[in-house]
């Protein structure tokens, strides 16, 4: 499973992301870790009967750089590789979904989704504050964004942050 979403990854993003701003990812600095912060899938986006916003979130584990490199030794033994491809690895083994609601004035930062609407539109601009109608418009018209991890902050129950995590 995980090497099939490594395969769909690096598709996504041959199609997509213009070859200059792959080979330019100077920008990139790790999202910061905290108890309150969840990597994982986005599944679903709701509305509940108060017109709230819930986000259905699917755990994973994400590593970079030795750490994935260590992980990826551990998980996938017979690859045939010495590293982590691209210095990062994710664990998915945890199928519980969770429905979390979104706080109102959540803060979205985006890295990497289509800005022009035309064919080879989507390019790089590092933590890109986006409101949340926006957001959730991106996501359905690029559902694909889907297989981005994002970092989740939750706070008293309530998701505060939404960070896309960069994949190159």
């Amino acid at each position: 499973m995980n090497k099939v979403r490594l395969v769909l990854y690096a598709l996504i993003l041959s199609l997509l992301v213009p070859a200059a701003a792959l080979a330019s990812s100077g920008g990139y600095v790790p999202v910061p870790q905290s108890p309150d912060t969840h990597p994982a899938y986005i599944t679903g986006l709701t509305y509940g009967q108060d017109g709230g916003l819930n986000l259905t979130a699917d755990y994973i584990q994400w590593f970079e750089g030795t750490e994935a490199d260590r992980v990826f030794a551990e998980k996938e033994p017979d690859s045939g590789l010495s590293a982590a491809p691209n210095g990062y690895y994710i664990v998915n083994e945890n199928p519980k979904l969770r429905t979390l609601p979104v706080h109102p004035d959540v803060q979205v930062l985006m890295q990497i989704y289509n800005r022009t609407g035309e064919p080879g539109g989507a390019g790089i601009q590092w933590n890109e504050e986006v409101s949340l109608q926006r957001f959730t418009e991106i996501l359905k018209a690029e559902p694909y964004l889907q297989e981005y991890p994002y970092h989740l902050v939750v706070k008293n129950g309530q998701v505060v942050r939404m960070i896309q995590q960069y994949i190159p």
